[in-house]
């Protein structure tokens, strides 16, 4: 399964690159796939690369459904330590 994650942009360094804030996690990332984005844009993160440029809403929309992902799972590990 592939996942693109929503990442803020903190600063674009040079043209075709800057620095994302992905859940806390600052990253260096292309934006050759979308060389219209600007510091402060959303955009989802794939592979090293911004692929698409998103809206605020969507951006925080889709990080508390990831933040869920993170709880089931946790969750399903406890319960499955809980049986062993």
């Amino acid at each position: 399964m592939c996942l693109a994650v929503p990442g803020k942009i903190i600063r674009i360094d040079n043209p075709g690159s800057a620095v994302v804030d992905m859940l806390g996690a600052r990253r260096e990332v292309s934006l050759r796939l979308v060389p219209d984005a600007q510091v402060d844009d959303y955009v989802l993160v794939h592979a090293g690369f911004g692929i698409q440029v998103i809206g605020p809403d969507e951006a925080r929309e889709t990080i508390e459904l990831i933040r869920e992902m993170d709880e089931l799972v946790e969750d399903e590990l406890t319960v499955a330590g809980d049986n062993a």
